[in-house]
């Protein structure tokens, strides 16, 4: 059975082709600058090296075509034929309260994501766009939907509902909804493993820090309450969002610059965030980069992100009672080694203690490490996330309807023994270069490592 993972942004798409039976990854890759010009390819097959395949891609379904004739390219394919595919796996951002947890897409479905797609404007037009690109070139295969804000339909009132007239709630569904609950769900289950637990007995911080960025308190293996709210807007700093502030600022800078609910909108989804403090970065090795050359801007961004990142594990530490581990994942959480140490620095009052070495030689997406320093109450971990691979047991698992939400289901990444060999393939590799990664290897209790 082969599977077809698609992830589609605002201007990119994400794929994956999974060999269910094998249990293996055949190939990955990103179609970038969709919809802006100059697009290109980045495509990787297990076994072989990258390579980058230039073709102009106008729209989603450009892009999807294009994935499609690199998986049956006979330079860089993985399949003879498109029909070979099973099924299609899509990324939705948001569910609303509909869903709780992923389902075949038909019309009715796909109509429901059209009524919710203002909630998440950053992402839920291009994934329904992606779903119809996918649709139309691959008519005669089900394809389904896993929703970001599924992993946290078991937060309860007290934590999703907002202090605004209850009435909101009863005729708008407004409340908390948040997000990034695929790789959240991951990232829980994984650390269970690490820390060699019951994933049902385990509170965990969980820090996914990308552009986009959720912290999430899991209690007893369940999602408890999460730093996006309503919208992707609320919450940490992020690289073009506002995140947390005061509501009544925007209806003062409404006044002040005479614009109306859709330009406010824009600024804080697409102009605030690191992009708003620094006037021109929205990726951190570019405020890392100008702030070691002076930008005061930049170190402000810096110290503001950190310091919100702080705040959050202190206050989720508090309602959980007790953590078992902070995890980190993510593009940042994997990489960013200096962000993670100032976030991270003076906690140990709480039994948060890092070992900076092993934080530093932590900076890859394909090793799982653990950075607690060697007295630490609380382990420290940092986990590659993998969101398409949830896709591949959701869409599997609804084809032969033995699917249900994650209480109720168990995903093969849960077992002590599972491997991702496309990653220690890529691990070997910068081993080679920096041997220094083995130190904050993190070792699964009772197995070889």
């Amino acid at each position: 059975m082969k599977i077809l993972v698609l992830n589609c942004g605002s201007s990119s798409a994400k794929y994956m082709v999974y060999d269910w039976e094998n249990k293996e990854i055949m190939c990955k890759g990103i179609v970038e600058r969709v919809t802006i010009g100059d697009s290109f390819c980045e495509h990787e097959v297990t076994g072989r090296d990258k390579v980058t395949i230039k073709k102009d891609c106008p729209t989603h379904k450009e892009a999807v075509s294009l994935i499609l004739e690199l998986l049956v390219s006979p330079e860089h394919g993985v399949l003879k034929d498109v029909k070979e595919i099973n099924a299609v796996g899509h990324r939705v951002v948001h569910g609303g309260e509909k869903f709780a947890k992923s389902v075949i897409i038909d019309d009715d479905v796909l109509n429901s994501f059209k009524e919710i797609q203002d909630l998440a404007p950053l992402h839920n037009p291009a994934n329904i766009l992606g779903i119809e690109a996918a649709r139309a070139v691959l008519p005669n295969v089900p394809h389904m939907a896993v929703m970001d804000t599924a992993w946290h339909q078991t937060m309860q009132p007290a934590q999703f509902m907002y202090a605004v007239p209850y009435e909101w709630y009863e005729k708008y569904k407004v409340r908390r909804y948040g997000f990034h609950g695929t790789s959240l769900l991951y990232v829980a289950k994984r650390a269970a493993v690490l820390l060699g637990k019951d994933p049902f007995e385990v509170n965990l911080i969980s820090l996914h820090i990308g552009n986009g960025v959720s912290a999430n308190a899991v209690k007893k293996g369940v999602s408890f309450d999460t730093s996006m709210g309503f919208t992707p807007l609320e919450g940490l700093v992020m690289g073009t969002r506002a995140g947390d502030h005061d509501a009544a600022l925007d209806f003062y800078m409404m006044q002040k610059l005479g614009i109306g609910p859709k330009e406010m909108d824009n600024i804080l989804n697409k102009k605030s965030g690191l992009l708003g403090i620094t006037g021109q970065y929205t990726d951190r090795r570019d405020v890392l980069e100008a702030m070691a050359k002076g930008d005061e801007r930049a170190k402000l961004a810096f110290e503001m992100e950190c310091y919100r990142i702080k705040k959050y594990i202190g206050a989720y530490a508090a309602a959980l009672g007790g953590v078992d581990a902070i995890v980190w994942t993510a593009g940042v959480g994997e990489m960013a080694a200096d962000i993670r140490a100032r976030a991270m620095e003076g906690l140990e009052f709480m039994g948060i203690k890092f070992d900076p070495e092993k934080n530093n030689a932590a900076r890859t997406r394909n090793q799982e490490s653990d950075i607690s320093a060697a007295d630490s109450k609380v382990k420290i971990f940092v986990i590659p996330t993998d969101e398409e691979l949830v896709f591949v047991e959701d869409v599997v698992a609804l084809l032969e309807n033995r699917y249900d939400v994650h209480t109720n289901f168990k995903y093969s990444f849960q077992d002590p023994a599972y491997r991702n060999k496309l990653r220690e393939e890529e691990l070997a590799k910068q081993m080679q270069k920096r041997p220094e990664l083995a130190i904050a290897r993190a070792k699964i209790p009772g197995q070889p490592n």
